[in-house]
């Protein structure tokens, strides 16, 4: 029986499995939360043009430790006159353990948000939807690709002359 790899109550066992990454929610919370609907009521009578701005950030609290922040910025007008605007500052507490250094951070920026995401994306469908407009379903968003510019944006401004 000792030489079951699964003998610890169901648990594989085994070198890969202790060194394996582990990401872990610890907590998440609004952090910020702002909604302001200058185009009420007028607003409510045609559809309305939508711009949506988006932003991680990370930091390292301690050891294994990191909270991730999503920023969501939701601006809305009608006739180039703003009908509403949203943002949000969600974050989570995270525990990020047997993460190699070259790839922790695509798990903060990358992975992380992506665990984090659809609970902001209720959260602004309800705020919206509370502020009389028909709820905003935002697509999923590709962290990934989002990382990706961010790293090309900064290597632009270290290549770049100043």
């Amino acid at each position: 029986m000792s030489d079951n790899p699964q003998s610890n109550g169901g648990q594989p066992q085994g070198p890969d499995m202790d060194q394996g990454i582990r990401v872990q929610v610890l907590g998440q919370y609004i952090k910020d939360l702002s909604f302001e609907n200058p185009g009420a009521p007028q607003a409510f009578q045609a559809r309305p043009a939508i711009d949506l701005g988006v932003d991680v950030q990370a930091r390292r609290v301690d050891g294994d430790h990191a909270e991730i922040e999503i920023k969501l910025r939701v601006s809305a007008k009608v006739d180039d006159k703003p009908a509403f605007l949203l943002e949000l500052v969600y974050g989570g507490y995270f525990l990020v353990q047997n993460a190699p250094d070259e790839i922790l951070q695509q798990v903060l920026l990358i992975e992380a948000p992506h665990l984090l995401f659809p609970f902001a994306r209720r959260i602004v469908a309800d705020v919206i939807r509370d502020g009389g407009m028909p709820p905003l379903m935002i697509e999923p968003i590709d962290f990934s690709a989002l990382y990706r510019a961010k790293q090309g944006e900064m290597q632009a401004r270290v290549g770049a002359p100043v």
